[in-house]
């Protein structure tokens, strides 16, 4: 915790002299009580209850003072807040790498079921837009708070060849910023944009662009889940630094296992082991996280995990209105139990 205002904390140095005060007041009302005839009747008369009751209420002032003073040094605290992030992107692979049982049944399957379970926890006002890839990268399903249509989207799911990691992660960026003329730029080979224009050339944004901070974009995120083994498209850790530079994190979840296994597809086989070192180099970048999922029972915890990180957050908040709240709540207390009890306030 830190102030905004820190010379107000000298304002604290009143509070024991309050206390200092209270202490003098209640000695000097002790000796007026010598003046009874006899000084038992009067502590009969008060009671060991009746001698506490008395201080309660003045604590309780001194302790709302305290708050007050706190409270207008305007102190900042790290609180835990619903997420202001309001859309995110699930790209999933669709790679024939993605039918290995390493993961049962096989890892498809865990994953649609993981992604539908994460829908299913995720509050309703999240945007989820679902981006599939193997050989290209396609958008399923643009963000929308309808569950139902991003549940049939994850079971059209389709298995294709190759992995472009990198091309998910290029079209994810550009379902969140559609304005901003984001392309992909596939080396090596002659695509042609929208406008006639070869996309082997810089793709240039509709929009001047000044990077941000890593991590900074809080507005959405995206969660890649993949084995990671990209064999065509982009490089996976140059759209991560796309990614970077507009401040959007890219959590990934490898899915499978490291020693892998080989697979067999439309009369070729290969081995299909998951390449942890890329993912964590792409959440790193980006200022995300890595996950492992060898499991399916791995799977959902890492969704669960990645639900409750993504609906709260942890920021620097300033709380000199609930330490003020919690002020005259404390004066209202003793105020009122110093009617109940005494009759009189304080």
């Amino acid at each position: 915790m830190h102030f905004l205002w820190p010379q107000f904390l000298w304002l604290l140095l009143a509070v024991p002299l309050l206390v200092a005060l209270y202490v003098w007041l209640m000695r000097r009302k002790k000796k007026n009580t010598l003046r009874y005839a006899s000084l038992s009747i009067v502590k009969e008369a008060m009671g060991a209850g009746q001698s506490v009751r008395r201080h309660i209420p003045p604590v309780l002032f001194l302790l709302a003072i305290a708050a007050m003073l706190v409270a207008a040094a305007r102190p900042v605290a790290v609180v835990t807040l619903p997420s202001s992030q309001q859309t995110i992107i699930l790209a999933m692979d669709v790679s024939g790498s993605m039918r290995a049982t390493d993961v049962q049944p096989n890892r498809l399957v865990a994953a649609q079921e993981a992604a539908k379970k994460f829908l299913a926890d995720l509050p309703r006002t999240v945007k989820v837009g679902i981006v599939a890839f193997a050989g290209s990268a396609q958008v399923a399903q643009l963000p929308t708070v309808n569950r139902e249509d991003l549940v049939t989207a994850i079971d059209r799911f389709q298995l294709q060849r190759a992995t472009a990691t990198g091309n998910a992660i290029v079209i994810s960026l550009a379902t969140l910023f559609p304005d901003a003329g984001i392309e992909l730029q596939q080396m090596g080979q002659q695509r042609f944009g929208p406008q006639g224009r070869s996309l082997n050339e810089p793709p240039k944004e509709k929009k001047e662009f000044t990077p941000v901070a890593p991590g900074s974009y809080t507005s959405a995120a995206i969660i890649m889940l993949t084995d990671g083994q990209r064999t065509t498209g982009v490089d996976p850790l140059e759209a991560a630094k796309m990614a970077a530079d507009r401040g959007v994190r890219v959590y990934t979840v490898g899915i499978g296992t490291v020693d892998g296994e080989t697979i067999g597809f439309e009369g070729w086989s290969m081995r299909v082991r998951l390449d942890e070192e890329t993912l964590k180099s792409i959440a790193n970048k980006t200022q995300a996280e890595y996950y492992y999922a060898g499991t399916a029972a791995d799977l959902n915890k890492v969704y669960e995990t990645l639900s409750s990180r993504l609906t709260v957050e942890k920021k620097e908040t300033e709380i000199a209105g609930l330490l003020a709240l919690l002020a005259a709540a404390l004066a209202l207390v003793s105020a009122g139990l110093s009617v109940l009890w005494f009759n009189r306030i304080l």
